[in-house]
């Protein structure tokens, strides 16, 4: 199923957003949502509380200097608050919830996930790009990998190849690092381990580069697909724009992008109730942004072809485009 391009914001989003400017509103909306994530997680078997307290009992200095970018320049439109953390990416508490609070949001998106929604989501955002892709990858980024979660995901369905995660945070980086190290070892790693398939052989090692999606400094025709999973609702447009120019120029001739992200079109976000639709706000300081961007329109004008549109949850949708030929 193919979907067109993204409304315009409505009234009842603005009206939204002049709920969200008076800031004890904002800040009572982000500890509801934050909250709401918790119980859910608590009610599906993953046990936030116990998972993140395992988490903060390590020492991390060794893993956030292994893959931290000294003096690292960020945008001003990620020095903000995302997900209801006030230091938004750039901090250990959003770093050490990563893997829950994906489970929590991912649990609801069909009625029988429940915890296996998370690993469901991701395995049909690839079972569409495989099924896209005319040979396999042998070089992949993944940008905004996160703590590597994407990173993982992508290295079980391309196990030969090789991949490197880049992401703006070196919390999120250090994570990715550590559950690297974890992955080589053998060893229980936590929530995301209990709902992932188990590997008959150890995978390749996945490398880690703290830098903005938009400027990775990575070279140029130097890799087969380029995805972003979960970025692109971050993004304010003219970030969502410069990173797909970065994709085309890190990909080779024949090179696919590929994003799973959030469908504006989706029934649930149209008839979304307004109380909900104002904690989901108060946690997407750009979400408006990314509604109305026609992603696929900018993906031409990046360089690419017209691409694949296809609704891959109730809720998600996976663009796939392979780099234009020049006449």
């Amino acid at each position: 199923m193919t979907v067109s391009a993204s409304p315009a914001p409505t009234l009842l989003s603005h009206l939204v957003n002049g709920v969200l400017a008076i800031k004890p509103l904002a800040t009572l909306a982000k500890n509801r949502a934050r909250n709401m994530m918790i119980q859910r997680a608590e009610a599906i078997g993953v046990y936030w509380s116990k998972e993140v307290e395992a988490l903060k009992a390590r020492d991390w200095s060794a893993d956030l200097a292994a893959v931290q970018t000294p003096d690292l320049n960020y945008p001003d439109y990620y020095v903000t608050s995302f997900h209801a953390y006030e230091e938004g990416n750039l901090g250990w508490e959003p770093a050490l919830e990563v893997e829950v609070a994906a489970h929590a949001v991912h649990a609801r998106i069909w009625q029988d996930a429940q915890a296996q929604g998370d690993a469901r989501l991701r395995q049909s955002y690839h079972e569409i790009v495989k099924a896209t892709l005319e040979r396999e990858p042998q070089d992949i980024a993944d940008l905004g990998c996160s703590v590597g979660m994407s990173t993982f995901a992508m290295q079980a369905t391309y196990p030969h190849a090789n991949i490197t995660g880049v992401d703006l945070s070196p919390y999120f980086l250090a994570v990715a690092h550590y559950r690297t190290q974890q992955r080589q070892n053998g060893t229980e790693y936590g929530v995301q381990q209990r709902f992932l398939p188990a590997s008959d052989s150890p995978l390749p090692t996945p490398h880690w580069l703290h830098a903005p999606a938009e400027a990775t400094g990575l070279p140029a025709a130097s890799f087969d697909l380029v995805s972003a999973f979960l970025i692109f609702h971050e993004l304010p447009q003219s970030a969502a724009i410069a990173i797909l120019k970065e994709a085309r120029r890190l990909l080779r001739p024949g090179g696919y992008f590929a994003m799973m992200d959030m469908n504006p079109q989706s029934e649930i976000y149209a008839t979304m109730p307004p109380y909900i639709l104002t904690l989901l706000k108060s946690t997407e300081p750009y979400l408006d942004q990314y509604f109305a961007l026609d992603l696929e329109q900018a993906c031409i004008a990046a360089g690419f072809d017209r691409p694949t549109i296809t609704c891959n949850s109730p809720r998600h949708r996976t663009i796939v485009a392979r780099v234009r030929t020049e006449p």
